[in-house]
């Protein structure tokens, strides 16, 4: 089996599943919890001054029933005392000494950060989280996201936490502005042994539509939150990236957003984080969803002849480019497999109505199909004018039935042409103009 042990900046766990600073890690009760089931770190609930958190706190987005792929979370930082926070982390690192305990801090002054910082390490924390993310209630007050917008001020407290830092720092950023890169370089130039990202997006998730009150609801009111789940992931993915490709930024990550699989997991990784928090998806489920993501990781791996985790980090880096060194003269066509057609069209609709017109409908007998038993012998099919096709691959998204649609390469020849390849030989008359598709 694949070694899923890593080791982020200097901090080991078993592997590479941490709990997310949030409210699965609120005490020491449920980070035994976590231990037990086999997760192989936790990021404690983010301590500081203590705070009264309100009455209700949570809202989400579902799509269909009981899928819920959208989190908003209005709720602050711990509500504890530091003092029962660092005990616990003690307690907690005391029992479980091989995996990873992260606390996570966020105040506001320079002599409280080197006194949070000394407090975490006295406790036995493996490192430390810097909150540099949160983006509603903590924000208004200077801290969290109104630190993490800002690269010069982000820098500058991460240097108050290096003057005094015995063990490792990760800076955890905010998704809440137009370059993420920009902060996670003043991380780097400040000093930080690592980052996490992302933290949650701010969000309003839906509104009563009787009382006109966005949820949660709190006596009438409510306020913009932070946005989780799945539906983050992409986001987070891109942001992951676009850190682990900057030469710049040159850290290790710890990815967080929307991991709910192994799979998704694995992207992470891939995409350049050693290893990934997981928050949302542990509310929904508890958790004991970390054997499924044990064990999926862990045999993929084997599948693909991995010796260890760390042989997948990164993998995925270098394949994301500018838009302009892609492959002009690559071709892809979509093409249906009648035998798992159920002739519902939606392809032809989705491609008729929102892409490229390069589906027809046909009888099944034009196209001289056997549809065999059971189907509708003179329902129209969809069949693909490959000729107009431009490989969008919409056609295979809405559709219904695994592997009906494929996206299949056209080989024809041709070197490869990326758009300034393309410009620069138009500049010089040596190519004319290629002609738009159909």
């Amino acid at each position: 089996m694949a070694d899923l042990s890593t080791n982020l900046a200097g901090i080991k766990s078993p592997n590479p599943f941490w709990v997310a600073s949030g409210p699965p890690a609120n005490t020491a009760y449920q980070c035994h919890r976590a231990f037990e089931a086999g997760w192989g770190g936790v990021v404690w609930k983010t301590i500081g001054d203590p705070i009264v958190n309100v009455s209700s706190r949570y809202s989400a987005l579902n799509y269909g029933p009981q899928r819920m792929i959208g989190f908003n979370n209005i709720e602050l930082i711990s509500d504890r005392s530091p003092e029962k926070n660092f005990r616990e982390i003690a307690e907690v690192k005391k029992r479980w000494p091989h995996h990873a305990v992260i606390a996570s801090l966020m105040v506001e002054s320079r002599a409280q950060w080197h006194e949070y910082v000394r407090r975490a390490s006295d406790a036995g924390a493996d490192g430390l989280e810097l909150n540099f993310g949160c983006p509603h209630g903590m924000c208004e007050r200077g801290m969290g996201s109104a630190v993490g917008q800002q690269p010069t001020v982000a820098e500058k407290i991460t240097s108050w936490v290096m003057e005094v830092a015995t063990i490792p720092v990760i800076v955890k950023l905010t998704p809440n502005v137009t370059d993420v890169t920009a902060v996670a370089r003043a991380a780097k130039r400040a000093g930080a042994n690592a980052i996490s990202l992302i933290n949650t997006i701010n969000s309003i998730t839906n509104v009563n539509l009787d009382t006109f009150v966005p949820e949660p609801t709190v006596a009438g009111r409510s306020s913009h939150g932070g946005y989780c789940g799945p539906a983050v992931k992409p986001i987070a993915l891109n942001m992951v990236q676009a850190c682990a490709a900057d030469p710049d930024v040159g850290l290790p990550i710890s990815g967080i957003g929307g991991i709910a699989t192994w799979r998704d997991a694995a992207e992470f990784l891939a995409l350049g984080s050693t290893s990934v928090q997981v928050c949302t998806a542990i509310m929904h489920h508890g958790f004991r969803i970390v054997e499924d993501l044990n064990e999926g990781l862990s045999a993929y791996l084997d599948s693909k002849g991995f010796r260890s985790v760390t042989e997948l980090i990164g993998r995925s880096v270098p394949t994301l480019q500018k838009w302009e060194t892609l492959d002009l003269h690559f071709q892809r066509v979509a093409r249906i497999d009648y035998a798992k057609c159920i002739s519902c069209n939606l392809c032809y609709i989705a491609c008729e109505d929102g892409a490229h017109q390069c589906i027809d409908l046909k009888s099944p007998d034009e196209l001289g199909l056997d549809l065999g038993p059971g189907r509708v012998p003179h329902k129209p099919v969809p069949k693909v004018r490959e000729e107009d096709c431009v490989g969008c691959n919409l056609c295979s998204l809405v559709c219904p039935v695994d592997e009906c649609i494929t996206i299949t390469e056209i080989k024809h020849g041709r070197p490869p042409m990326s758009w300034s390849n393309y410009q620069d030989k138009l500049a010089t008359g040596e190519l004319q103009p290629i002609p738009p598709h159909p």
